[in-house]
């Protein structure tokens, strides 16, 4: 059987493989999914690769599959972990992240200001692949970022650093690479104002250094063997998506609970409204990662953020059931077991990825303030991953949290609609939209309106 693409989604826990057909018609066809484990810790994702690609061929009831292009995103294997250091805590080192967290990286260590060997000893043992420089808005403070470099060069060496801070250390930043001899990347200042966030040149040089070195990553040494095209960040591809879907969605938010991690990703300038009552800019597009939500990696810190009510409703031996199911619930019984993690996984991500609305008081009097995210401009809330996307009670889920919003919170209002990726292949058509843009568009709005794929 022929395939024009196939699209393998490499997670911390599932490999998931999509194929697509006719990319260059009029109407693109999603033709069916495998999954499969990954297999990272086997030394080799491609073992998995391949399992999922058999199941697949078995879906498809086909004796062989010929692929013609294979295209790949991946979250295996710890992702593009990142170093981010800057000057101020609260605008050149959060201007950082945000360009890191937003491509798709794993940050393991943020600093601020001068670095001390501390800090150089976390980032050693840290092992990072890419280490981001930014601090002093354009024209304005230099030498800490200066500092920060030179010292990062001299304690890892051969790690890539990405310079995204004051213009006027261009010159010296390139002179100091070449004394150590440190892969540079330059882009533009993420902070290049008082109240500006530059992120998005940042994040397309991440994701263009993590194409080129997730093959170092242990376990993704022969991924190569595989994919003839583009490597993206499994969350990068996600936001790519999410990004095309604003000119049709308007504002929209994204929940993507996994096994090891649940992602949020807005696409919002937030509402008129709340737009004066802010403390700092945010960006367009923004995601946040919480390493201690997962559905299936972090069970236990996940119960802890579940409320008293909650608790209490469930049995004596809920976590002694919880350790009999594998990656994947196999059946109706071991579905309804995990529907209070993914819950508790999507409301406690998307509590700290919302802003909220503070009151200060003054020597003029009571005044309020927006801090964080506003999300009150949100139309659709979309969801996507392989827990929410498989839940028969996903919408409904999904309704609840928007339903349930705390009141100091800038939760979208409870006129959003509710969309799922029915098909999850919301990552697949991300990394789609470099190559086959209009393609991946269609794919998209049929898996938002059809019923899953068996």
């Amino acid at each position: 059987m022929k395939i024009d693409l196939l699209c393998a989604e490499i997670g911390s826990t599932t490999t998931v493989v999509n194929a697509f057909d006719d990319l260059d018609g009029k109407k693109p066809v999603f033709l069916g999914q495998g999954v499969a484990a990954t297999t990272v810790e086997d030394g080799d994702v491609t073992i998995g690769l391949r399992r999922a690609e058999e199941e697949l061929r078995l879906r498809l009831e086909a004796d062989a599959l010929e692929v013609a292009d294979v295209l790949a995103t991946s979250s295996a294997a710890g992702g593009l972990t990142m170093t981010v250091h800057g000057l101020v805590p609260d605008m050149t080192v959060r201007a950082a992240r945000e360009a890191a967290l937003g491509s798709g990286a794993v940050i393991r260590a943020v600093t601020a200001g001068k670095l001390r060997p501390s800090d150089i000893e976390r980032c050693r043992a840290v092992k990072p692949r890419i280490v981001m420089v930014s601090g002093g808005v354009d024209h304005g403070e230099r030498t800490t970022a200066l500092f920060n470099f030179e010292a990062l060069a001299k304690a890892l060496p051969d790690v890539p650093i990405l310079y995204a801070g004051n213009i006027d250390n261009h010159d010296d930043i390139r002179r100091l690479a070449d004394r150590f001899g440190t892969p540079l990347y330059v882009t533009e200042n993420v902070y290049p104002t008082l109240d500006e966030l530059n992120v998005a040149p940042a994040r397309e040089v991440i994701q263009s250094v993590f194409e080129s070195h997730i093959v170092e990553a242990p376990g993704m040494a022969h991924i190569r063997d595989m994919v003839t095209g583009a490597i993206m960040p499994t969350p990068g591809a996600v936001m790519a998506m999410a990004e095309h879907l604003y000119d049709e969605l308007g504002d929209l938010l994204v929940l993507d609970v996994g096994g090891a991690t649940t992602d949020v990703h807005s696409v919002t300038w937030g509402s008129e409204r709340f737009r004066p009552l802010m403390t700092s800019p945010e960006p367009f597009s923004k995601r946040s990662v919480e390493g201690d939500l997962g559905v299936f990696l972090n069970r236990s810190q996940v119960i802890e953020t579940m409320t008293y009510q909650e608790r209490v409703a469930l049995s004596s031996t809920y976590e002694k059931d919880l350790m009999c199911i594998p990656d994947v619930p196999r059946n109706e019984e071991e579905t309804q077991l995990i529907l209070p993690l993914v819950y508790a996984c999507a409301r406690e991500a998307l509590n700290r990825h919302t802003g909220r609305i503070v009151e200060h008081y003054t020597p003029r009097g009571r005044i309020h303030t927006v801090r964080g995210r506003d999300l009150s401009a949100v139309e659709t809330v979309l969801a996507t991953g392989g827990a929410l996307t498989r839940l028969p009670t996903a919408m409904a889920m999904l309704r609840r949290l928007i339903d349930e919003a705390p009141s100091e919170k800038l939760y979208p209002t409870s006129s959003a609609g509710v969309m799922i990726d029915h098909n999850y292949i919301m990552a697949s058509c991300g990394v789609m939209t470099r190559a086959y843009p209009e393609a991946a568009m269609q794919l998209m709005r049929a898996s938002l309106s059809s019923r899953l794929l068996d």
